[in-house]
């Protein structure tokens, strides 16, 4: 768990610094004199429809790379590895089919968004480049995370991509720019990314295009179209089900809904950091117990990974919830926004669950019973669709974020219990309950001794007095043996400094 441990906290760090310069973008996105409410929900659309032809397009490929690269760093020289060669020849047959997709489908989109949401319209065809670029960068990402070398992927991801979009804000709110032009600036930021990793890939010498068919590719490529065909149907139906509430939101209540429901949603993400960063780290190490058939390995990462997320994720909603309406007084942020406050609630109750029930996905997409993950997604979409449409016409955005915590709520128990009876790994023990109590009662004694204050003095002691409580509870309490072996790896650098 040490050289996960090890590259989760750098990944972490590296993704708190893009969230830093994200929450940058967002305020001055969303404060008075900056884009409409209406312009902002068109970023959103933008993420969620180019998510979406993602999925479409990679054809199911990405999880076939971390899955079956092991098989190919044992058997072959790195200049005659030609994975990652077909992974971005099947990425560019996707993105036709993509293209004349959208071509067909826009007398569609023109009839469903022309009233309520117009500017969706106007700009179109530029969500296709910006989904080119995602698409690129998922493929090259997923070679990285096999390479191990998930921190430099995160680094552009999450860091150097809205460093990128900060300029363009920046450039928008001091007027250098029109609307316009942002957005068909903003649309290549994805390529940019895509350039600097494949650049950098090739390089350091870890990527080579081979178009020869090797002796690996022979032997499993079989198994490869299998997993592919099957997990491609399960990845269109997680992108469809993560996303589908923006769309529905644009076409029956108009985009400043969506920009709405957009700000509290990036509020919630917040607490997916961690998760994103284990994701990442985990996978090549997963792939590589599957493969070894160590099974004690793969519980200890699955039973270490829900306590340690429930732990960050209840942290992080602690001090987001004291201080969220605050924050939104303080730092002038447009009103509007304060009618998402219930939808960051349930959002972060979301987020909470899927953290605690750790790497499940994780666990069974590299495992050989990878076909689970089709039926579970397939009951997911089952269950999202229909609440998400019923609940948002019937009770607006908090009805999509309802629809979300039970179909999410549902899909995490049915991988818990897949797990459990497929392979007796059980994660969850007293610890978890006592994770629990100790948010419940950190955020109580917060909430009564400084639930009157308003202002910074509100949020800085809010923050400061939850923060303590919660990092001593999980010592005392020895919730975790991560959290005293880093503790005891800062200790000896120290002393070694000093």
């Amino acid at each position: 768990m040490g050289s996960i441990r090890k590259q989760t906290i750098i990944s972490s760090v590296l993704i708190y610094i893009g969230f830093l310069t994200g929450f940058v973008n967002q305020y001055l996105s969303t404060m008075h004199g900056s884009f409409t409410v209406e312009q902002f929900g068109l970023t959103r659309i933008f993420f969620d429809f180019a998510q979406n032809m993602m999925a479409f397009g990679a054809l199911g490929i990405v999880p076939v790379i971390y899955k079956f690269y092991p098989y190919y760093k044992d058997n072959l020289e790195a200049n005659k590895i030609d994975l990652m060669s077909w992974a971005m020849v099947t990425a560019l047959i996707g993105f036709i089919i993509v293209i004349a997709s959208g071509f067909a489908f826009q007398p569609y989109f023109v009839k469903k968004f022309i009233s309520r949401s117009p500017l969706i319209v106007e700009y179109y065809y530029w969500m296709f480049p910006f989904a080119m670029g995602m698409l690129f960068f998922s493929i090259i990402e997923g070679f990285s995370w096999a390479l191990r070398l998930s921190v430099v992927s995160n680094f552009l991801k999450e860091t150097v991509f809205r460093i990128l979009i900060s300029i363009l804000i920046g450039l928008f709110y001091f007027k250098l720019i029109s609307f316009q032009t942002f957005v068909y600036l903003f649309a290549f930021q994805y390529l940019v990314i895509f350039l600097f990793l494949l650049i950098y890939l090739i390089r350091s010498g870890n990527l080579h295009f081979n178009f020869t068919i090797s002796r690996v590719t022979r032997k499993f490529w079989k198994k490869m179209l299998s997993m592919q065909a099957l997990l491609y149907g399960g990845t269109l139906i997680a992108s469809v089900a993560a996303t589908i509430d923006s769309f529905i939101i644009a076409s029956l209540l108009g985009l400043k809904a969506v920009g709405i429901f957009d700000f509290a949603q990036y509020v919630a993400n917040v607490l997916q950091v961690p998760q994103r960063s284990i994701q990442a780290v985990s996978s090549s190490f997963l792939a590589r117990a599957w493969k070894d058939k160590d099974y004690n390995e793969i519980s200890r990462i699955y039973s270490r990974s829900c306590i340690n997320l429930l732990l960050m994720s209840l942290f992080l909603f602690g001090n987001i919830w004291l201080n969220v309406k605050e924050g939104i007084h303080v730092l002038n942020i447009q009103k509007e926004y304060l009618d998402g406050l219930s939808v960051i609630f349930i959002l972060c109750m979301v987020r909470i669950v899927d953290a605690g029930t750790g790497l499940n996905a994780m666990v069974i997409n590299t495992s050989t019973l990878w076909r689970f993950d089709f039926i579970s997604g397939v009951v997911l979409i089952g269950l999202r669709l229909p609440l998400t449409y019923y609940l948002i016409k019937n009770y607006g955005i908090i009805g999509s974020a309802i629809a979300e915590l039970i179909a999410y709520g549902i899909f995490n128990f049915i991988r818990y219990e897949f797990l459990r009876r497929k392979f007796n790994m059980q994660p969850f023990s007293m610890k978890t309950v006592y994770a629990i109590l100790l948010g419940l009662t950190a955020y109580t004694i917060c909430y009564f001794a400084f639930g009157q204050l308003t202002g910074w003095t509100s949020i800085i002691l809010n923050g400061t007095a939850f923060s303590l409580i919660m990092i001593s509870g999980v010592f005392y309490l020895k919730l975790t043996p991560d959290a005293m072996q880093l503790y005891q790896v800062v200790k000896n650098k120290w002393k070694r400094n000093v």
